[in-house]
């Protein structure tokens, strides 16, 4: 089976991109089971109901989040209304929603996606990798597991992926909104990537107009940041997993450019 895994999408240029080129992927591609992180899919910052709602429509399975998750409140009671929108599941159990969903491919595979946080330069929470190793004990029945672990060192993306390798069909990483070129499977038998990069405006600073950014680290006072629109781009990987198993056979990097 064939797994889509679209990296952060970013305000409307992000969300317009995935709404203009999803289902073409889907079919092209025969994917079985589309994600992606949504958590700055509302102007850049956070999602809200109604976003989220759009993006499921286009046709993606399940949606991850991370850190920004709560930055609009009318996504908390939106939670126990939506299963397929996810947080990081090593924030506090009594915080709203969870960090799991076990959906049904299109093939008819059942598969689970799990969605982490990393510590290091984020804000606090439980061990990602202890979660990790608590959740695939209670999914010993689902073979097709993927993560999005969402975190900001390149080495504990890493180390993730390695300490999950063999038990999950992938771990993709996604935060920092910057492509990386590392696109493997494990010995193991787990797709890897350390980030998927950003579906939106590359033209930017990781999504947001240069200008502003620019002045904030010239003058280090705080500017109102605003999301960019030009040079959108998207950002995914694709992986083969044996549905059997739930090994990934292949993985490779999947890009679409907008011409402007």
């Amino acid at each position: 089976m064939n797994i889509l895994f679209i990296g952060d999408i970013f305000a409307s240029s992000g969300r317009g991109i995935v709404g203009e080129h999803l289902q073409e992927i889907i079919s092209q591609e025969k994917i079985d089971l589309a994600i992606a992180n949504a958590e700055n899919a509302a102007g850049g910052f956070g999602i809200t109901p109604l976003v989220a709602e759009e993006l499921l429509s286009f046709g993606l399975d399940v949606l991850t989040t991370g850190n920004h998750i709560w930055d609009k409140r009318e996504i908390y009671d939106y939670f126990a209304r939506q299963p397929r929108l996810l947080r990081p599941a090593n924030y506090l159990a009594e915080l709203p929603g969870q960090g799991v969903a076990v959906v049904r491919a299109r093939n008819g595979v059942d598969c689970a996606v799990i969605n982490l946080q990393g510590r290091v330069h984020m804000p606090a929470t439980e061990c990602p990798f202890r979660k990790a190793d608590q959740i695939l004990a209670e999914l010993d029945s689902v073979r097709v597991r993927i993560v999005d672990f969402h975190a900001e060192m390149t080495s504990e993306k890493m180390a993730m992926g390695w300490h999950l390798d063999g038990r999950v069909s992938g771990v993709f990483g996604t935060h920092t909104h910057i492509p990386t070129a590392d696109t493997r499977v494990l010995p193991g038998g787990t797709a890897y990537q350390t980030d998927t990069g950003m579906t939106g405006p590359y033209d930017s600073i990781i999504g947001v107009e240069k200008a502003g950014v620019l002045r904030r680290f010239l003058t280090s006072m705080p500017i109102r940041m605003e999301a960019a629109r030009k040079g959108v781009e998207l950002h995914s990987v694709i992986v083969d997993v044996d549905e059997a198993t739930g090994k990934a056979r292949a993985a490779r990097r999947y890009t679409i450019r907008r011409l402007e």
